[in-house]
């Protein structure tokens, strides 16, 4: 068993910093887009076994998502509002310059201990550059300018002289200060990714810490973890892995079933159809048509990263046993959503996290 596998999960969860909640569906969602709602969740979640959380970056109303707390500044928030508790912001390279971000996450950095960190978003909204002013690149040379823009942040938040020159961004003989919290482990702040293309996984293999799978059946994020680990042995590197999963735990299989009927049921067929057009066009955009949403049917889009096809649904023990299976492919995180997010986290921290940790003792004890 190899180090990270020896290692307990992590948990993290989306925050929803967006109207809507986090499944497109007209079903009653009792969860809350604003702050006190999203603070109050923080706290809760970071006492019932998550340590990350990851502020959702929208800037147009989309998809039943019509308002749209920003990511960063609402990070922050609650970064300040929490004591253990990482919170990831996603950003877009294109709409932050590297420089500024990187200012703004060790300020953030400061401020919470070490808490801040990253997912960096190469963009498959058109309409979120353009109807803005900006250029809307092809496939590959967003991912392109993603990992430049990795590059750089990593460069002036560790060198006194940093210095960058690539073909979307430069620097020159620049010392950040203050810089990002250093410790243990960490160098800077963690720099996470998602992606399914063949273009995604070679950057995470090459600049990124995590790398974010959608939704997928274990067989299939066994295969983006081997790409990305095969990219990242070439390069000197080690890479860490998250996959999306929409949580449903109930006391009986038939009514967690029952809760995941309604909400596809429910569903909004018009957003639903409306998400799926752009997201298909965006990964079709890529050279081998490998990237997200691809082969996402109807019932996966209602869930905006295919939470429902990672299987998170039944009781606290079927639960437990497929993260399980999870772990033993190679994953490190998962990242989870909810219906009904205080209701739910609480649960999955009474009921389901126990049997995690106790089946995670029993593979320790398997290998020692």
């Amino acid at each position: 068993m190899n180090a990270s596998a020896s290692e307990p999960l992590k948990f993290a969860y989306w925050v929803p910093n967006v109207s809507g909640g986090l499944v497109v569906s007209k079903i009653e969602q009792r969860t809350d887009w604003g702050y006190d709602y999203n603070k109050r969740l923080a706290r809760l979640a970071e006492d019932n076994g998550f340590e990350y959380a990851l502020s959702q970056v929208r800037y147009i109303a989309s998809y039943g998502a019509a308002y749209q707390h920003e990511s960063t500044s609402f990070s922050l928030a609650l970064l300040l509002a929490t004591e253990r508790l990482k919170v990831i912001a996603a950003i877009h390279p294109g709409l932050w310059h590297p420089g500024v971000l990187a200012k703004w996450v060790a300020t953030a950095d400061q401020l919470s201990g070490g808490r801040a960190a990253v997912n960096v978003v190469s963009g498959w909204f058109k309409d979120e550059f353009t109807k803005l002013g900006e250029p809307w690149l092809e496939h590959g040379e967003r991912y392109r300018r993603s990992e430049e823009f990795i590059r750089y942040v990593k460069e002036i938040w560790t060198s006194e002289h940093a210095e960058f020159s690539g073909d979307f961004y430069r620097l020159h003989d620049f010392d950040l200060k203050p810089k990002p919290v250093a410790g243990e482990g960490r160098a800077h702040p963690e720099v996470f990714q998602g992606g399914n293309s063949i273009d995604a996984r070679g950057m995470a293999g090459r600049v990124s810490d995590w790398y974010f799978a959608n939704g997928n059946s274990p067989e299939g994020v066994e295969a983006q973890i081997r790409d990305v680990r095969e990219v990242a042995q070439v390069h000197g590197r080690t890479v860490r892995f998250g996959v999306n999963g929409f949580l449903i735990a109930r006391d009986t299989e038939a009514e967690a079933r029952e809760v995941l009927r309604e909400i596809i049921d429910k569903a909004d067929r018009e957003a639903v159809a409306g998400f799926g057009a752009a997201v298909k066009q965006a990964g079709q955009s890529t050279g081998d048509k490998t990237g997200m949403w691809q082969d996402s049917e109807f019932a996966d889009l209602v869930q905006y990263n295919d939470g429902f096809r990672t299987g998170l649904i039944g009781t606290p023990e079927q639960i437990a046993h497929r993260i399980i299976e999870y772990k033993r492919r190679g994953v490190n995180l998962l990242l989870l959503g909810f219906l009904h997010y205080l209701e739910d986290v609480a649960y999955f921290g009474e009921h389901v996290l126990p049997i995690v940790r106790e089946l995670e003792a029993a593979e320790r004890e398997k290998v020692s």
